[in-house]
């Protein structure tokens, strides 16, 4: 049980019977009467994002969550599809709740899988995936008038910028947590 002197932001709550996350969080103490904590919430299963305004004293629920690596197998339509690495259990998840890990998201891939009350809501990716670039434009010496940086896909469809050194079949590092390139990868 948490209470109103608990709230900072990244704190996982159960209002109503959803979970929420805090992603903003202001502590104010007017002149008079009781402090306020303002915090902006995002409910971990839809998305939705509101704020909402707490008197000191005020008490919460610990959302009921439990995170489990689970192994990314196929995406079926909407439905992405991950197996339990343990259990052999599969879930299926919503491209809503994939969310933007879709686009660096590769088969057999290990990820944490997010549970609310024994129902999947989301996924964490590993802080870094390698996937190999299948279409990048070849390093054209001496153009620097385009930048430091060309277009590359990679093999999941998603397309980054890379330095303009990084060839077409090369494996490369990204960092999932900012969709970014990091290195190239020997293998």
């Amino acid at each position: 049980m948490y209470e109103s002197g608990d709230l900072k932001k990244g704190l996982k709550i159960e209002i109503d019977g959803d979970p929420y996350v805090v992603t903003q969080f202001q502590f104010v103490k007017p002149g008079k009467g009781q402090a306020l904590y303002k915090c902006r919430l995002k409910n971990m299963v839809n998305g939705s994002q509101f704020d909402r305004t707490f008197r000191s004293g005020e008490k919460f629920n610990e959302a009921n969550l439990e995170q489990h690596e689970m192994e990314y197998l196929y995406a079926d339509g909407e439905n992405y599809c991950f197996m339990n690495t343990s259990t052999y259990n599969q879930e299926f998840l919503t491209e809503a709740q994939v969310a933007e890990a879709k686009y660096l998201l590769k088969e057999n891939t290990l990820c944490q899988v997010l549970f609310f009350d024994g129902r999947a809501i989301g996924i964490t990716l590993p802080n870094f995936i390698d996937l190999r670039i299948v279409k990048a434009d070849p390093w054209e010496k001496g153009n620097t008038a385009s930048g430091s940086t060309k277009p590359a896909t990679l093999e999941t469809g998603h397309v980054i910028q890379v330095p303009p050194f990084v060839e077409e079949g090369e494996l490369v590092r990204i960092d999932t947590r900012t969709g970014e390139y990091c290195e190239r990868v020997k293998g």
